[in-house]
């Protein structure tokens, strides 16, 4: 098991396999020692997270949709690198998209939980730049979509 593995099966998260495009798209694209994922939209095992933030969803349960995104992310990367996620150097950006009401301004919370994430299980190499924008619907009705760029060794 990757060291990255390691610090995630302490976390409690095993990464799933990476979730296939559901449109004409790729689900990365790999530019030197550069990793470009797709928007991975909120899953878990239960199937989609779906609902809207100031409505359905409190920031707690978007944070919760958040974090899913980036457990996606990450199966992404390992997939890109050949199933080798120890070729990550660092999480570059995350854009983070809420589904959410006109107006809920706690976005950057919602992030957060992919954020938080991203940090407790890769240290500093989790550290990123980020956005995080409200959208007025996301695909299928998810709570959020993140995408990611990482760079890769």
């Amino acid at each position: 098991m990757s060291a990255i593995e390691t610090k995630l099966a302490e976390l409690g998260v095993a990464l799933h396999d990476a979730p296939a495009p559901a449109a004409n798209y790729v689900p990365y694209v790999v530019s030197g020692n550069m990793v470009y994922v797709s928007g991975q939209i909120s899953a878990d095992v239960n199937g989609l997270i779906t609902g809207k933030l100031g409505a359905d969803l409190d920031v707690d349960a978007g944070a919760d949709a958040a974090k899913a995104c980036a457990i996606s992310l990450l199966a992404q990367l390992k997939a890109a690198c050949g199933g080798d996620i120890d070729r990550l150097v660092r999480v570059v950006k995350l854009v983070g998209f809420v589904n959410s009401t006109a107006d809920f301004t706690d976005q950057p919370k919602v992030i957060n939980g992919a954020s938080d994430f991203m940090v407790a299980a890769l240290g500093d190499a989790g550290r990123h730049a980020r956005s995080a924008v409200s959208a007025a619907s996301l695909p299928l009705g998810v709570a959020v979509e993140i995408e990611a760029i990482f760079q890769i060794k």
